[in-house]
């Protein structure tokens, strides 16, 4: 099997994977990849510099980095097809200075995600003892509304990883139909694509990200799909998609999204 697209790529600027551009490259060739994006993280805007952790995202003087590092790739490398992306937090009421960072930058593609639930990171095993402290059903509640809040900002192409509260494996008591219809729904109106990702096998919860269930509904109501290793090393480029095509062609998923200067098209599986 050929993999067609891996747009969920992480370098050494975010603070917390290893690997160079060209390091990952090198390893996207070993595997076949004739398309990928890199989607590093993107400043952690809405802080003030001191509040920055420098191990979560790049400093706001690495971007300029960052960007020339992939174009650059992308003229030294002529037969494969590099994307420029970004990963972007969604944090309520600092939509407006996350706008004025991404108009500034030629991007293929936007991976909005929800990391932050107010000031926890909560995907952070640094910070996992804070579990403790909330209810599970509520915090289900809170990112799904979060995810549906970033997907109305108009801001995103792609909702990186859409169920990312479960990935230290606490799971809702309650059943989550509900909460994924209104999520995919939200996804549908506002014309956005999922991340298919793959780092989802990697972590306690042991599943895609998002679950089966979430893709059917996805797939029930036309909302497109792209996807995404999430790797953080250059070894892990690729891992997991095979198993991901698989489930989503299971499902009925016969096309994935591609992005160019942030235009979409659909590829056959």
């Amino acid at each position: 099997m050929i993999l067609l697209v891996d747009y969920h790529i992480h370098t050494f600027r975010c603070g917390h994977a290893i690997g160079t551009v060209g390091e990952y490259i090198t390893a996207a060739r070993k595997k076949g990849l004739t398309e990928f994006g890199f989607s590093d993280h993107l400043p952690l805007y809405w802080l003030s510099e001191e509040l920055r952790d420098r191990e979560l995202a790049m400093t706001q003087a690495e971007l300029a980095l960052y960007i020339d590092e992939v174009q650059k790739a992308q003229q030294l490398n002529p037969d494969l097809s590099i994307k420029l992306g970004i990963e972007a937090d969604y944090i309520p009421g600092h939509e407006g200075e996350l706008a004025q960072l991404l108009a500034a930058i030629p991007l293929d593609y936007v991976i909005g995600s929800v990391h932050f639930l107010n000031d926890w990171a909560f995907d952070d095993p640094a910070q996992l003892d804070k579990y403790k402290d909330f209810n599970i059903d509520d915090l289900y509640y809170n990112y799904f509304d979060h995810v549906r809040r970033a997907a109305e900002t108009g801001l995103f192409d792609i909702i990186g990883h859409p169920d990312l509260i479960k990935k230290f494996g606490f799971r809702a008591s309650m059943p989550l139909e509900g909460l994924y219809l209104d999520t995919v729904l939200a996804l549908k109106k506002n014309d956005l694509c999922v991340d298919v990702n793959a780092a989802g096998w990697r972590y306690p919860c042991g599943e895609l990200y998002p679950a089966p269930e979430f893709l059917a509904l996805c797939h029930e109501y036309g909302v497109p799909v792209t996807l995404g290793s999430d790797a953080h090393k250059p070894e892990l480029v690729g891992e997991g998609l095979e198993r991901a095509v698989e489930i989503l062609k299971s499902i009925g998923f016969r096309q994935v999204a591609v992005f160019e200067k942030r235009r979409r098209s659909l590829v056959d599986l």
